[in-house]
């Protein structure tokens, strides 16, 4: 009975696993009870995939594996792409029970140009380091071959695998071969097509694209249809392969290391995501507590990951620090292992996005501890630090936000468990402070309105009431709830220091910038200050610009509105096509263009103003 129940549980938590799995696409990866690799699959869309396997009928060989799945993890990773490839270095590396009948083991295409005066271009799955160029690797074998065949029909390199002086060959004579054995062409002329399939197979496609659409369109305009479609096909082609670029897998041989991590609060999560021999051959999660700050705890990780059994390797990249003093790091790796690796923040491309990823999956696995973990224990270090009554599962948070007085609006949001409540976020467009700045003003109405409704409906009150500001605004809040007989508690977190104000008091509590709670209340008054930014930003462009929109002849109050109704920004606007405009807001379309153009220069007149602006509204 006790197996029965035992299955049960690792059933469920299987498929709240599954339930909780991240969007994107990646691999994941099953183990038993013993904690060994049984099988590894890719997926679009990890969630959706492992979902699958709990719903509806299964195979033999699927519930046999359910059976002996004993626990699940994930590695996020850019595209379908990156996951066929790195599904199939692990599937190589760990030989699972359950893959070995599903796959066939073989590597993947790569297009090799040889290291020669005159250089070949082909396919194959062998790598041979004789200086020759390498590009892929590439699943769609299908794909390779197209592009072959487009870069045999654009640039004819020669086929023959020795150079003969006998006279030129048919590939010659039917223009797919520029006869270098015949002195037809020179190493320097042959060399400049060979850099420009290198540009093609490095990504650098934009001028041949628009060469090679413009022929398809000549083709077409002579009815020469299936020259155009071959064309066209080969411009997909150039699209879907031509210079993709491979995190997962690639052709440097240097063995590289990439640590990332993700904090919140004590918690850290650090991920290893190790090149060896070109390719990812896993990522490794480390979790741990820290009070320390990121530097810190960053020396700590590293100097407990690396030991005899797993020495750094040459390189070792690191996402951006707030101090690069590496010394301490690198005398350690000295007197311990005999030598130093390069310590490096990655400014290629491709280590960003591998470093990226590590960071991705980092995040995503503290996502997951924190969910499992619940707010309580920072919601339980607010209650001690404040002197609550009892844990703040229910916060609300206020802010103002105006400009020169106009457009005075206030937010409202709530927290539930230390997670936004947005069904239960509100706008206040203010009444009492319109034309004056006035913060302590405004906020008394704001709680006046909110709290006086909610006591009237007989409705429950928050169990801490957050306000954006210092002492002033605290206070003039603290008025307002007395008035109304409301016995919540009250604080406010001041901006420039984190100060956080109770009502009455003389001096501020100060927490560390480590504290839990305090990242509580950040999160809170960020949000209460996106929230009430926004509508105030809206109001604001909607009424600067209208008269902007209305110097056009035959554009009036009405008509503005409704146009802005329709983009919502000027800079929506600016982009907008006339014809498009014209049958949308039901203008003419030259009235349209006249919109248009005065939508520009208003963006143009607001970045000469403020020339760190934005052009959004």
């Amino acid at each position: 009975m006790d197996n029965q129940i035992n299955s049960e549980n690792s059933v469920e938590n299987l498929k709240s696993a599954a339930l909780d799995a991240p969007t994107e696409p990646g691999v994941y990866i099953m183990k038993d009870s013993e904690g060994q690799i049984i099988y590894v699959g890719k997926a679009k869309s990890l969630r959706n995939r492992l979902k699958s396997y709990f719903s509806g009928e299964k195979d033999i060989k699927t519930a046999t594996l359910l059976r002996r799945v004993h626990s699940i993890e994930t590695i996020i990773v850019s595209s379908e792409y990156e996951a066929l490839l790195l599904e199939n270095t692990l599937i190589k590396q760990h030989s699972p029970k359950y893959n070995i009948s599903l796959k066939d083991g073989k590597s993947y295409p790569v297009i090799r140009i040889t290291h020669e005066d005159f250089p070949r271009i082909f396919k194959t799955r062998r790598v041979i380091k004789d200086g020759s160029l390498y590009y892929g690797p590439f699943p769609n074998v299908q794909g390779v071959d197209a592009m072959l065949d487009i870069i045999d029909k654009l640039f004819p390199l020669r086929k023959c695998k020795t150079i003969k002086k006998n006279g030129p060959c048919m590939y010659y004579h039917i223009g797919r071969c520029m006869a270098p054995c015949c002195g037809k062409i020179n190493v320097d002329e042959y060399r400049l097509h060979v850099q420009r399939v290198q540009k093609l197979l490095s990504g650098e496609t934009d001028s041949l694209i628009i060469d090679l659409t413009a022929k398809m369109h000549e083709a077409a305009r002579a009815l020469q249809f299936e020259k155009a479609a071959g064309i066209r096909n080969a411009i997909k082609a150039i699209e879907n392969l031509a210079g993709e670029d491979v995190y997962v897998e690639d052709l440097n041989p240097t063995d590289r290391d990439y640590i990332a991590w993700a904090s919140e609060g004590v918690l850290y999560t650090f991920t290893v995501f190790s090149m060896r021999g070109g390719k990812m051959t896993g990522r490794e999660l480390y979790r741990t507590r820290s009070a320390a700050d990121e530097w810190e705890s960053f020396e700590i990780f590293i100097t407990s990951y690396y030991d005899a059994s797993r020495p750094p390797p040459p390189k070792i990249f690191l996402q951006a620090l707030i101090q690069n003093n590496f010394e301490l790091i690198l005398s350690w790796t000295k007197e311990k292992f005999n030598f130093e690796p390069e310590l490096l923040i990655p400014a290629e491309k491709h280590h960003e996005a591998i470093l990226a990823m590590a960071r991705q999956n980092a995040a995503e696995d503290l996502r997951k501890r924190l969910k499992e973990r619940g707010a309580g224990p920072a919601l339980d270090e607010l209650a001690r630090v404040l002197s609550l009554r009892t844990r703040p599962e229910r916060i609300e948070g206020f802010d103002i936000a105006q400009l020169d007085g106009k457009h005075p609006v206030a937010s409202l949001i709530s927290f539930k468990n230390g997670i936004p409540d947005r069904k239960n976020y509100r706008h206040f467009k203010l009444r009492t402070v319109i034309g004056i700045v006035d913060d302590f003003a405004a906020m008394r109405e704001v709680v006046q309105r909110r709290y006086s409704r909610l006591i009237r409906e007989g409705k429950e009150l928050p169990d801490l009431i957050l306000v954006d500001g210092g002492i002033g605004q605290v206070n003039a809040a603290k008025g307002v709830l007395d008035d109304l007989g409301a016995d919540c508690s009250l604080a406010g977190l001041a901006k420039r220091e984190e100060e956080i104000w109770l009502p009455g008091a003389k001096e501020p509590l100060v927490l560390s910038r480590q504290s839990e709670a305090l990242k509580v209340l950040q999160y809170v008054r960020d949000e209460s200050h996106r929230f009430a930014t926004g509508l105030n930003q809206r109001l604001r462009s909607k009424d600067l610009f209208f008269p902007v929109l209305e110097s056009v002849e035959g554009i009036g109050p009405k008509r503005a509105a409704a146009i802005m109704k329709a983009y919502e920004s000027i800079a929506n606007i600016a982009a907008a096509q006339p014809a498009e405009m014209a049958e949308r807001c039901r203008i003419s379309e030259n009235a349209a263009r006249a919109v248009r153009a005065v939508a520009k220069l208003a963006l143009e007149d607001r970045a000469r103003i403020s020339p760190r602006g934005s052009a959004r509204d």
